[in-house]
């Protein structure tokens, strides 16, 4: 009886494992050309809802910064 249940749950873990993919409900990331006075803190703000902490290093992660610090001119991927 317990080996029967055994089967059907991993025959149905492994069907989930082979039909869960990316939906790409999250979209293509947009571009963002930072201007003099532009900061990760308020691009953060500005774009993402909640706490701009969260916003700063999502960013940072994105575009592979080893800081906050960002230059005018520079295009950032806001994803």
């Amino acid at each position: 009886m317990f080996v029967r249940i055994g089967i059907v749950l991993l025959a149905a873990v492994l069907l989930w494992a082979m039909f869960v993919r990316d939906t790409g409900a999250s979209g293509t990331p947009t571009r963002y050309r930072v201007r003099a006075g532009d900061s990760l803190w308020g691009i953060a703000s500005e774009r993402y809802a909640g706490d701009p902490r969260k916003g700063v290093w999502t960013i940072e992660r994105a575009n592979r910064l080893s800081g906050a610090t960002i230059v005018p001119g520079q295009v950032l991927r806001l994803p």
